[in-house]
């Protein structure tokens, strides 16, 4: 571990740690305490403070990711079925680098976690704000004998395990918008990227990357061009282990659900998909490119595209590089 990240995770407590200590703890002298604290704050974007008389601390506890404690989150049954895990303090995108352990042979069920992301990404080319610790980055690979284009809509199971998750931690009037947005009071709470590669008839290989936002500060978020929350606000009381069970009962999640897709397709996840789906009926405009195509959302099928009633008549839509909007937002 370097000196930096150590000194982090010293600090993370929120609790006030003397120079003396900070000094033993990383085996360097009193007088470069406070050149070390000053690189560390830079590098992370954290915020430090120092208390007279008594040394410093972080304005904001962190819950930094533990293998242990988000393996603890999962049942037997489910940390058996996880072939590798991987926790990063810095990465460029959790996405990116587990398509490269895939391409180099890593196993199905293997998951990867990052306190934060230089070159997180979203759907359509947009950058995912990742600051250090605060939010919840991650990535599953799952290795199967379809097709490639069998898996199309595993985007939607994915979307269905986190609202599902997030439901059960509490949260109320979470929504999904198709193809792979969790909303909470029609602002973006989490976000998926899937990204598939393989032979034509199979097997392929399907990365599923979920971001969730949990506690990130007005000022972390500034660049997200899009109304967001994060689960602090859609979930009133203390957070504390949220981030890890969170974390580890996904992972659990995914890997059943992506299971029974497999086996069984989209047809067992409609219901559950309808459960948490709050455009239904609704007058929404469809976005492709340049283009734009109103009309009443009429739900999804079963292989995961999307019924738009129009004026022509009922039109279906793969995701691809669609975007779904109200037509309320569109009106704003």
């Amino acid at each position: 571990m370097d000196r930096q990240i150590a000194l982090i995770r010293l600090l993370a407590d929120g609790e006030v740690h003397s120079g003396e200590a900070i000094a033993a703890h990383l085996g360097i002298t009193r007088a470069a305490v406070w050149k070390a604290l000053r690189k560390a704050a830079e590098r992370f974007g954290l915020v430090l403070e120092s208390v007279r008389g008594r040394g410093y601390r972080l304005a904001q506890p962190l819950e930094l990711l533990e293998r242990e404690r988000l393996l603890a989150a999962m049942s037997e049954q489910g940390r058996a079925r996880l072939a590798r895990l991987d926790i990063h303090d810095q990465i460029d995108s959790t996405n990116a680098w587990l398509m490269r352990e895939a391409a180099a042979g890593a196993p199905s069920a293997t998951l990867c976690l990052a306190e934060q992301q230089s070159a997180g990404r979203g759907r359509r080319g947009r950058t995912w704000v990742s600051p250090f610790g605060v939010n919840l980055y991650g990535s599953l690979l799952w290795r199967s004998p379809l097709a490639p284009a069998a898996l199309g809509a595993s985007s939607l199971v994915a979307g269905v395990v986190v609202a599902e998750q997030l439901a059960a931690l509490g949260v109320e009037d979470v929504t999904l918008k198709w193809p792979n947005d969790v909303l909470w009071q029609r602002r973006k709470l989490a976000g998926l990227l899937l990204e598939v590669a393989g032979e034509s008839q199979g097997p392929s290989h399907l990365v599923v990357g979920i971001g969730i936002n949990l506690r990130m500060a007005a000022d972390q978020g500034a660049a997200i061009d899009q109304p967001w929350v994060t689960l602090a606000e859609a979930l009133p009381g203390a957070l504390e282990g949220v981030r890890n069970a969170l974390a580890g009962r996904l992972a659990e999640a995914l890997l059943e659900a992506l299971a029974d897709y497999e086996r069984a397709g989209l047809g067992p996840f409609l219901a559950r998909w309808e459960r948490f789906d709050s455009l239904r009926g609704q007058p929404v405009a469809l976005h492709l490119g340049e283009r734009v195509i109103r009309g009443r959302y009429a739900g999804i099928e079963d292989d995961g595209a999307l019924r738009l009633e129009t004026t022509e008549g009922v039109r279906r839509f793969q995701a691809g590089e669609v975007s779904l909007r109200p037509v309320v937002e569109e009106e704003r």
